[in-house]
């Protein structure tokens, strides 16, 4: 009898423990898990619900439509890009295949939240009259579709049109911003793909057909070795770092030797002898830049690219940035500490992140957060939020902006006789010719980049361009960012 107690008292425990195990299972499952799965983009009953309201429009800053959508039966919708591929990268898509990407998935909630009540609503404090009351009801009749929120975007349909057809069939990105405010008001990534026939694009990617994925976003996560553009980035680590630099006369022979095998020279080995710090960034000095990173050492100029968002993931709205790299180096790796005060070494830099760094100078040291979203707006256009400016943080001091801000507009200045696109604009700029490797190691056709703003005394845009394999920054690169400026401050 004893033996049969015990048995019984086994069983009991053994059930108790399961019981415990389930109901924490199931509370975990509740707290932890529910949100998350909910929201996955292959949970079918979200589509349904989500299925129910028609997806909100997607406007450009100017209030034009980029997006559509129509009821193909109760339980699907068709979604349609008015403007084909040209803002693909930055709406991205809303497919019950392939799920979302760009803002249809970071303003997923907004764009599929039907307002049953209009902000009229919040008028009624002001002027309340129950005429006013059963008129704002009667504007929702229960029978009528229901329409998600709408999106009024920063981009500027003339900027975007400009900056797509610059960059036209070569392979790249384009990135404006205004730099007083974060706004986006161009991105453009080639190649492109048709986000209104998502299905064969996405079979051309996935069968390996398609040209250099199409499908990822350059202009965002995108990763370059920037080349001379980081120049900037090192100069801002001089003047914060080495007291009296601005002062400073440079013996530029044309090379740092390193060792028998490796050295550091300036393009085509050209020597530009006794220069000030002004002159060598006019000249994109590689021997004064390299000299200059080996003064400061691998920590401090660091610590300056961390500052302006490198190793780091920076704050946005409406898209994400993949995280640029710098590298953490020893001593002893003088020649790579040296590279990387010119852009080069393992250095890695989003087009986004090069944008920032032109905007932030031209915003007098402070980095605005980038943003695609200017409104959020209901049905019948009524403003349900409004998206403020956002300072990301404080890279530089103003003074140092300043500087930086002067050598810019120096080296823009020096070309205007063979850069006629800049003339008029008080445009400040650097280019950049980032060399890189191919797989098996042989050198690729160097990348072009050009980072600008303008007009230099009251910036309106700040631009970022990178053309691969486009060689020189002034060849391939400038021109691309002189359309975009001289449309924004000549209009």
């Amino acid at each position: 009898m004893k033996n049969v107690s015990n048995s019984v008292k086994q069983v009991m425990v053994v059930f108790l423990f399961c019981f415990v195990a389930l109901i924490s299972y199931i509370a975990y499952f509740q707290v932890f898990l529910a949100d998350n799965l909910a929201n996955e983009q292959g949970n079918k009953r979200l589509w349904a619900i989500r299925n129910e309201v028609l997806r909100g429009t997607i406007y450009d800053r100017d209030k034009n439509p980029l997006t559509t959508s129509s009821r193909v039966n109760a339980l699907n919708q068709k979604r349609t890009y008015v403007n084909g591929d040209l803002y693909v990268h930055a709406l991205g898509y809303v497919d019950p295949v392939y799920g979302l990407a760009g803002l249809e998935d970071s303003y997923d909630k907004e764009l599929r939240t039907y307002s049953k009540l209009t902000n009229n609503f919040l008028n009624l404090t002001k002027d309340f009259s129950f005429d006013k009351v059963k008129k704002m009801f009667e504007s929702r009749k229960e029978d009528e579709d229901k329409v998600g929120n709408g999106l009024i975007t920063t981009l500027d349909p003339t900027l975007q049109k400009i900056a797509y057809d610059a960059l036209g069939d070569r392979k790249g990105a384009v990135v404006a911003l205004n730099p007083k405010t974060g706004e986006v008001l161009a991105m453009v990534s080639k190649p492109t793909y048709n986000p209104n026939d998502l299905g064969n694009s996405m079979k051309a990617a996935n069968s390996g057909s398609a040209d250099d994925t199409p499908l990822i976003n350059r202009a965002t996560i995108g990763l370059y070795p920037p080349g001379s553009t980081f120049k900037t980035v090192t100069l801002a680590s001089a003047l914060e770092n080495m007291p009296g630099v601005t002062s400073r006369t440079f013996d530029d022979t044309g090379k740092i030797v390193f060792n028998e095998k490796q050295s550091l020279s300036n393009d085509d080995g050209e020597v530009n002898g006794t220069i000030n710090l002004k002159d060598a960034y006019r000249l994109s000095s590689n021997f004064v830049f390299g000299t200059l990173a080996m003064e400061l050492g691998n920590d401090k100029l660091k610590t300056t690219a961390e500052n302006f968002g490198f190793n780091n993931s920076v704050d946005s709205d409406g898209f994400a940035i993949a995280k640029s790299n710098f590298p953490k180096l020893s001593k002893a790796e003088v020649g790579n500490i040296a590279q990387s005060g010119i852009g080069q070494s393992s250095i890695l830099a989003t087009p986004m992140q090069m944008a920032l760094v032109a905007s932030t100078v031209a915003n007098d040291g402070q980095m605005m957060e980038p943003r695609l979203v200017n409104q959020v707006v209901d049905k019948d256009g009524n403003v349900i939020r409004t998206i403020s400016p956002k300072v990301n943080k404080r890279v530089i001091s103003e003074a140092n902006a300043a500087i930086i801000k002067d050598y810019m507009k120096n080296l823009v200045d020096s070309k205007l006789d063979i850069w006629s696109f800049f003339q008029g604009t008080n445009a400040a700029g650097k280019t950049g010719t980032a060399d890189y490797n191919l797989k098996n190691g042989e050198s690729a056709t160097p990348h072009s980049w050009f980072i600008a703003f303008a007009p230099a005394n009251d910036p309106k845009i700040a631009v970022a361009v990178i053309v691969e394999n486009g060689g020189y920054g002034a060849s391939a690169a400038a021109p691309i960012a002189g359309k975009l400026i001289r449309s924004a401050v000549l209009k």
